[in-house]
C-alpha cells in the first residue's frame, strides 16, 4: 500500500508540472508577498527585514519547527474530513463547532473518574469522533430527508456549539479553582498524549495527524461507502438510478467528516491544551476549508497544505510580535495570501476552460 501510495504521488507530481498549476501557486505567492510588501511600508515597516522573520519564525528553531508541526496536527485532520463530505458534494461549513463538541465530551471523560490507564486516550478519541460525528450528522439527515442547506444548517450549529462551550465551561465542566475563570480542570496524567520532544509541544498526535489523509484516501477510493459517497457527489440522480441509496450515503459522508473534526478537537485537549477552555480552536476548522480546498482534496496535496497554513500562522505571529504590530495583522497577512490563492485558482479554472 505504500508503494502505491508513493507511485501515485509521484504520478500526481509529474502531472502537474506539465500544467499550469505550479506556474500559477508561485504567481500567486509572489502576489501576495508584493502586497504584503505593500501593507508593511503603510505600517512603517521594511518589508526586507519583516519577510525573513516569518521564516524564522516558522523554521528557524527546533522550538520553531515543532510549533509549526503542533499547528498542522488539527489542519491535517480537519481538512481529511471534510474532503469526504466535499466528495459527496456537501459543503460541511460546520467543522469548528463539530471539533469543539469533540473536545467537550474528550474532556468530559479525561477529567472523569475511573481506571482508565492506558485506555484513556483511546476512550476520548472515540468519544471526540463520536460527537463530532453525530453533531455533523443533524445537517446532513437534514440535507437528506429535508433538503435544508447544509451550508446553513451547519453554520447555526456552529453558533450552538460555540453556546454549548460557554454553558459547560461555566456549569458542570468548570474547574471550581478556576475563580470563575471558563476553564475546565485538567484531565488526569494518563490522557495525556506522550511527547514526541519533552522541551516542545509536539506529541503522539502527529502519527494520528499523518494517518488521517491516508484514512481518507482508503475510504473514498477503497470502500464500498467511499464509491457511493463519490457517486453521489458526482451525480445524485445517476446513483440514486444505479442503485445507490443517496440519502444514507449523505448522511454517512457528513458524519465520518464531522467525526474527523472532533478527533482534532479531542487531541487538542490530550495533546496540547490538557483541559477544555474558551478558544481551543483559533478557527482551524474554518482554515481547514481552505485547506482542503487548496490541497484539491488529495492527500499529499492536503498535506502540503496544512503545512504551508501551520507555518504562515506561526511564522506571521511570530513577526508581528517581533515589530510591534498591532495583532491583527498577521491574520491580515494571511488573508491576503489566500485571497491570491482563490484568485489563481479561478484563473487556473478559466485558462482550462479556454
Amino acid at each position: 500500500m505504500a508503494s502505491l501510495l508513493l507511485r501515485k504521488a509521484v504520478e500526481q507530481i509529474r502531472s502537474l508540472w506539465k500544467t499550469n498549476v505550479v506556474r500559477s501557486y508561485l504567481t500567486a505567492i509572489f502576489g501576495a508577498l508584493v502586497i504584503g510588501a505593500i501593507l508593511l511600508g503603510f505600517a512603517g515597516v521594511n518589508p526586507v527585514t519583516a519577510y525573513p522573520m516569518i521564516w524564522t519564525g516558522a523554521f528557524g528553531s527546533v522550538r520553531a519547527v515543532t510549533e509549526t508541526l503542533v499547528k498542522t496536527i488539527p489542519l491535517l485532520i480537519i481538512s481529511s474530513g471534510l474532503t469526504i463530505a466535499f466528495k459527496c458534494n456537501l459543503w460541511n461549513i460546520g467543522a469548528e463547532g463539530q471539533l469543539y463538541l469533540g473536545a467537550i465530551f474528550a474532556t468530559w471523560i479525561g477529567i472523569s473518574v475511573f481506571t482508565g490507564g492506558l485506555l484513556y486516550v483511546p476512550i476520548m478519541i472515540i468519544a471526540g469522533f463520536l460527537a463530532g460525528g453525530l453533531w455533523a450528522a443533524v445537517s446532513g439527515i437534514l440535507k437528506a430527508k429535508l433538503k435544508a442547506n447544509e451550508v446553513l444548517v451547519t453554520m447555526m450549529l456552529n453558533s450552538v456549539a460555540f453556546l454549548l462551550m460557554d454553558y459547560v465551561l461555566l456549569g458542570p465542566l468548570q474547574d471550581p479553582e478556576a475563580q470563575g475563570f471558563p476553564i475546565s480542570p485538567f484531565i488526569v496524567n494518563s490522557a495525556y498524549l506522550p511527547k514526541l520532544w519533552s522541551t516542545t509541544r509536539l506529541h503522539a498526535g502527529i502519527i494520528l495527524a499523518i494517518s488521517a489523509p491516508i484514512l481518507m484516501y482508503l475510504v473514498l477510493l477503497r470502500t464500498n461507502i467511499g464509491y457511493k459517497i463519490r457517486a453521489v457527489g458526482v451525480n445524485p440522480k445517476a446513483a440514486r438510478y444505479g442503485g445507490i441509496d443517496v440519502a444514507k450515503s449523505m448522511m454517512i459522508a457528513m458524519f465520518l467528516s464531522g467525526g474527523f473534526a472532533g478527533v482534532a478537537g479531542a487531541i487538542e485537549v490530550c495533546g496540547v491544551h490538557h483541559r477544555l477552555l474558551k478558544g481551543i480552536s483559533p478557527g482551524y476548522g474554518y482554515t481547514g476549508i481552505i485547506v482542503a480546498l487548496l490541497g484539491k482534496m488529495h492527500p499529499i496535496g492536503i498535506a502540503l497544505a496544512s503545512f504551508l497554513f501551520a507555518a504562515l500562522e506561526i511564522g506571521t505571529d511570530a513577526m508581528a510580535r517581533s515589530l510591534n504590530l498591532p495583532i491583527f495583522f498577521s491574520a491580515v497577512l494571511q488573508g491576503v495570501i489566500v485571497l491570491f490563492f482563490i484568485a489563481s485558482e479561478f484563473i487556473l479554472k478559466k485558462t482550462k476552460g479556454k
